[in-house]
């Protein structure tokens, strides 16, 4: 069934909540509502093909946090409460795809575009966006992006109308140099990624911040593969192995991880990873015990933080979704549909402008974590961490990653203000 087909309302609850194993009441608040009387969030990311997985996670990720708001009323507009509405498009993680599903979105009434699993999907629909609200000023839109995390689109390519709440790429990379600064024993590094903007703009970030507070290091490895496409990779491990290296630096996500560790782990490579990914989506299985001490992440929060409240949060995810395989939460998920929520109660309704006024100053918390939009370039600024990879139930591992049996524990969080970057947006605002 195409995602942009209206379904009746008792056959969507019966059959989808079914296939999804959601409750009748929580998928009420994702399927198509009569135009007016819900707020609709547009969910537009590639549930089939390379990435769906991410994309599945994403989605459970919003669908709980759209149900926190809803369970508590909704949000306040001129004509009333309203419940949020979640809306799946599948993009198929393609560009033109994703174009032709925004448009779908908005015709369906839609004026909030969520995104985040590719960043040149990103760019694309930041572009669009823009053009849209130029020609349409009634219908104008925001888009709100958890995870692409390009730094030009809060630095060049930023907008009024697109609000990032994942750390980029940069603040990443600048987590994980924290800990590698320190680590004398790496003296040697291999630097792999996906070739599009985002893989490309990791490895440029990493030869530039290795320079800087390691130039001890040597780069003996620097290569990009295509993106989401590889099937096997034991010729790059072979070529790891081969080099000497002493640690892995990669931004690669999805079954380009998964299938990158494993083949290392096959070729014999001892050394570490320094990845953005890691910490779930199958990387921690298919890392097995070769990983154990050697593998880190770096998130915006992780399962093992310390902390009564933080525990508290993942034991409530997991009452919502038990099923191992759907363990994957992300907390600042969680704070953008909460600041949506805030920025349209405050606003008094859902016109983009208003929101969007709103929203770059909004200021949220949850399991003692708060983020803070940047009003000048739009980008969330909150805490990050940093896990190395174990065995659940050691020191520190008190839950593991989709039953997995290897869990991570935190090693390092930097504040916001120690995560934050400067930035080179000049945003052009609407009069």
């Amino acid at each position: 069934m195409s995602p942009f087909q209206k379904i009746p309302r008792r056959a969507a609850l019966k059959s989808l909540a079914a296939a999804l194993s959601l409750p009748a009441f929580a998928f009420a608040q994702t399927a198509p509502q009569a135009a007016g009387r819900s707020v609709k969030l547009a969910l537009v990311e590639g549930l089939s093909g390379g990435n769906a997985n991410g994309g599945e996670a994403v989605f459970r990720n919003l669908v709980w946090a759209v149900e926190r708001v809803n369970q508590r009323g909704g949000v306040k507009t001129a004509e009333g409460r309203k419940p949020l509405e979640l809306i799946r498009y599948d993009s198929k993680g393609q560009i033109e795809e994703a174009l032709s599903a925004m448009r779908s979105a908005i015709d369906d009434g839609a004026r909030f575009i969520l995104q985040g699993n590719s960043s040149a999907v990103a760019a694309a629909l930041i572009e669009a966006v823009e053009k849209h609200n130029a020609r349409e000023p009634q219908r104008r839109v925001l888009f709100l992006n958890y995870s692409a995390v390009d730094p030009v689109l809060t630095n060049e390519k930023c907008s009024f109308w697109h609000f990032r709440f994942d750390a980029h790429a940069d603040m990443r990379m600048a987590a994980l140099m924290s800990l590698l600064r320190d680590d004398r024993a790496v003296t040697s590094a291999y630097l792999i990624g996906q070739d599009y903007s985002f893989g490309q703009g990791v490895l440029r970030e990493a030869r530039r911040q290795l320079a800087a507070q390691r130039p001890d290091v040597r780069i003996v490895g620097d290569e990009l593969h295509p993106l989401l496409r590889i099937k096997d990779f034991a010729p790059y491990a072979a070529k790891i192995k081969a080099s000497g290296a002493q640690a892995v630096i990669t931004g690669n996500f999805s079954s380009d991880l998964t299938l990158l560790v494993k083949a290392a782990r096959e070729a014999g490579f001892e050394g570490k990873f320094y990845t953005f990914y890691g910490n779930a989506l199958g990387a921690p299985a298919a890392i097995g015990d070769a990983g154990v001490g050697k593998v880190l992440a770096v998130a915006d929060w992780l399962p093992n933080m310390p902390g009564a409240a933080s525990e508290s949060f993942y034991v409530a995810f997991h009452r919502r979704y038990p099923n191992p395989a759907d363990d994957y939460v992300h907390l600042r998920m969680q704070l953008m549909v909460e600041a949506l929520a805030q920025a349209i109660d405050a606003a008094g309704g859902t016109e983009a402008v208003a929101v969007a006024r709103q929203l770059e100053h909004a200021q949220v918390s949850m399991t003692g974590q708060t983020g803070t939009m940047r009003a000048s370039d739009h980008q969330f600024q909150q805490p990050l961490v940093v896990g190395l990879m174990d065995r659940h139930g050691a020191p520190g591992v008190k839950f593991d990653v989709e039953g997995s049996g290897y869990g991570f524990r935190v090693v390092k969080v930097l504040s916001p203000a120690q995560a934050e970057m400067p930035t080179t947006c000049r945003m052009q605002r609407p009069a």
